[in-house]
């Protein structure tokens, strides 16, 4: 009998065990999940990226954080976190500064303009989530994040 993942992806063969079913099943968990997501901010003109990036700079406060710092936190990796600061500071969103004795270190900071943008988001994300996930209840839901971490942390 095909598990709901199997019928869900259209596959005919059993997976090659349960660590395979489960690893395909949080990929393709988190596709959807993410592909909402995107939808919802679409229209404030930001990528998840972006917005992770600017919620993260929010985050810093006045310091900002240097270009590493950012990478390092955001939730998806990206191979050019310069790339990423670049395009939010094109858009007016971040500015970066040159600070110490250290002419290599740029520090990036969220702009007014920023905050304004990323502020009704607030609501709009934690709206998503409670679609994408409140009917878990609270007890579940602290098992998957548990689960998850245990995952990570093997990895």
């Amino acid at each position: 009998m095909p598990t709901s993942l199997q019928a869900e992806l259209k596959q005919s063969k059993p997976f090659g065990g349960p660590e395979h079913e489960a690893v395909l099943s949080i990929a393709r968990t988190a596709a959807i999940l993410e592909h909402s997501t995107s939808e919802a901010i679409k229209r404030y003109g930001l990528t998840l990226t972006q917005y992770n990036a600017l919620r993260i700079l929010r985050g810093a406060g006045a310091d900002g954080l240097c270009r590493n710092e950012v990478r390092d936190r955001l939730i998806a990796r990206v191979p050019d976190a310069t790339r990423l600061l670049d395009r939010l500071e094109e858009m007016g969103l971040v500015v970066r500064a040159r600070e110490g004795d250290d002419r290599r270190f740029v520090r990036a900071r969220i702009t007014q303009a920023g905050l304004d943008l990323i502020a009704p988001l607030d609501d709009v994300i934690q709206e998503v989530h409670r679609r994408q996930l409140g009917h878990l209840g609270p007890e579940r839901l602290r098992q998957l994040v548990e689960l998850l971490a245990a995952a990570r942390n093997q990895g």
